[in-house]
């Protein structure tokens, strides 16, 4: 595996780890449990049946959320290697990354998914610290090297 592999990893499970363990205090404050979060995931692709079915469907859960967050940093990873301005300026990049796939994963993905959900303060406060802090800056940082 080669250095933009590499970081494609080391990026996808270094945001990928902490954005799934804000998404399980996220739950737990919510008086859910990261269990039925983690099947909730995984009902998007093994659909309703998941969220009911055994603990197997938390771990598909999991493993479509790391797919997901490998999509993500590749993306970035790559376009990076193309464009230098977003290695020397990796903070702001990180930032706008962050925002950025805020604005589609909650604009469009999930809204196709789940059908459109009101966005609360304390929730859209949750969610762009998650996506920018957790996801966006740990995948520049890992693009920039």
């Amino acid at each position: 595996m080669g250095s933009t592999g590499r970081r494609i990893v080391r990026a996808t499970l270094v945001a990928g780890t902490l954005d799934i363990l804000s998404a399980c205090v996220y739950t737990l404050i919510a008086g859910h449990r990261p269990l039925m979060m983690l099947k909730g995931l995984a009902s998007a692709i093994a659909g309703k049946h998941a969220v009911t079915g055994s603990g197997w469907f938390a771990l598909l859960g999991l493993g479509l959320h790391f797919a997901i967050m490998a999509v993500m940093a590749a993306f970035f990873i790559l376009i990076a290697n193309r464009m230098p301005v977003l290695k020397t300026r990796w903070l702001v990049a990180g930032i706008a990354y962050g925002i950025g796939l805020w604005a589609v994963m909650n604009l469009i993905v999930l809204p196709l998914r789940f059908g459109w959900h009101p966005f609360t303060a304390l929730g859209l406060a949750e969610q762009f610290f998650s996506h920018i802090v957790l996801v966006g800056i740990p995948i520049a940082w890992f693009a920039r090297r």
